[in-house]
């Protein structure tokens, strides 16, 4: 079994509570990784005995410095010079000395759309000049989805998910309903498939062009031919409840013969304004309902007293002018939230988990400590996994080594490279 030992360590987020801070914040830590799975954190100091190789990391590029153990005996390099290794005989446990850089669990992406074919730059440019966004424009990437091979989707695909990892995503979903056909979302969902265990069946996304004047019959479709030729793809089934999509009738009982198949109900609402999704999702057991932005007082009550997380989507805000959802609002009131990206070609198109972040604690009211806290634990409720989003023995090793000394530079420097090494499964990924 392969081991590493991540040592020096200057800031690291387990999200494992202590002394009443939900991030379990370490400083001057370690964590020892064994296969797949972390097997210890603590202190550096306390950090078990190895037989090593070493890898030696240079300083965080801040502008500031950071001491490396005394005892280390490594020489410190630039950030993305190649590292200095020695192999020792049989039994190495690989040592990563952090220089001082901050640690923290895998980004736990909740919530995208990474199987479409097209592209809507055109309506995000027509936006910025004042046109408001709707959710009819699904409907031209439905045209560009079925229009595009298996082959061509997933070469997509692998793309946007080489940029998830690159960003620090190491747990996503994946959803389908771009194809709105039986034929084209059971391919969504297949591929979909292919690179994560987290797919949602999202047939009831818009009524299709092809259905516009027989609703009935399309929802009669989802919930038949449709959800059987996808829920064998999928864990979860997922509904646009919404003005322009679908009315909350039709959304309880697609969720329903959702559940009856075997799925996990989410939904999206209160999105585009004051709508029944949220209570409609709480009502259903939902893991999660996405985006609500339009929230009254019976909306936060019915969130604070389930266990339906509240998952933000600021990207979405960001490119469509629409007012940020009032994260503040909903801490306070005791629900639990979860950050996400809602990467799609329409209303947000960006993969970066470090930029919902930095729009979290610059537009919605969230400390840098909460928005990291919902981007890797709350992603983590949101799908109903207790084996990612923490660093603590017995969980996946999952961890993302920052070019940062704190965990604030994630939003202190937006738009800045600041991941540095991404470990998925205890692998470090190139």
């Amino acid at each position: 079994m392969t081991a590493t030992l991540i040592t020096n360590i200057g800031e690291l987020t387990t999200n494992v509570e202590r002394d009443g801070d939900p991030t379990g914040l370490l400083r001057d830590a370690a964590v020892l990784v064994e296969g797949s799975r972390i097997a210890w954190v603590g202190p550096a100091a306390d950090a078990p005995a190895v037989v090593s190789h070493t890898t030696t990391l240079g300083t965080p590029t801040t502008g500031e410095t950071s001491p490396v153990h005394r005892d280390s005996g490594h020489r410190r390099q630039s950030r993305g010079a190649d590292a200095v290794s020695r192999e020792d005989d049989g039994g190495a446990t690989r040592v990563v000395d952090a220089g001082g850089r901050a640690v923290i669990p895998g980004f736990v992406d909740s919530h995208t759309h990474l199987v479409f074919g097209g592209d809507r730059a055109d309506e995000f440019e027509a936006r910025m000049t004042g046109t408001p966004y709707a959710a009819g424009g699904i409907r031209r990437t439905v045209a560009a989805t079925r229009a595009a091979s298996d082959e061509e989707l997933r070469i997509r695909l692998a793309g946007f998910v080489a940029e998830l990892h690159d960003q620090g995503t190491t747990t996503f979903e994946v959803k389908t309903g771009y194809g709105l056909s039986v034929h084209d979302e059971a391919r969504l969902a297949r591929l979909a498939a292919e690179v994560t265990p987290e797919v949602t069946f999202l047939g009831a996304h818009v009524v299709p062009s092809d259905y516009a004047e027989r609703r009935d019959e399309y929802v009669d479709l989802v919930v038949g031919e449709m959800l059987r030729a996808c829920a064998p793809h999928s864990r979860w089934i997922d509904v646009f409840c919404e003005r322009g999509a679908f009315a909350a009738d039709e959304s309880r009982r697609i969720l329903a013969a959702g559940v009856a198949h075997g799925l996990l109900p989410r939904v999206h609402g209160n999105q585009l304004g004051p709508g029944d999704g949220v209570r409609l999702a709480v009502a259903a057991g939902a893991a999660s309902v996405d985006h609500c932005t339009y929230l009254d007082d019976a909306d936060v009550a019915a969130l604070a007293g389930s266990d339906t997380v509240a998952t933000l989507l600021p990207g979405v805000e960001f490119s469509t002018r629409q007012p940020y959802p009032d994260a503040r609002r909903l801490i306070d009131a005791g629900v639990t939230v979860a950050l996400a990206s809602d990467c799609n070609p329409g209303s947000s198109f960006t993969s970066s988990m470090p930029l919902m972040i930095a729009l979290a604690v610059r537009e919605m009211g969230m400390t840098p400590a909460e928005a990291v806290w919902a981007a890797t634990a709350g992603g983590a409720r949101a799908l109903r996994r207790d084996d990612v989003g923490v660093i603590e023995p017995g969980r996946r090793a999952d961890l993302v080594l920052l070019g940062a000394p704190t965990r604030v530079h994630l939003a202190y420097r937006p738009g800045v490279p600041l991941i540095d090494r991404v470990f998925k499964d205890g692998v470090a990924r190139a």
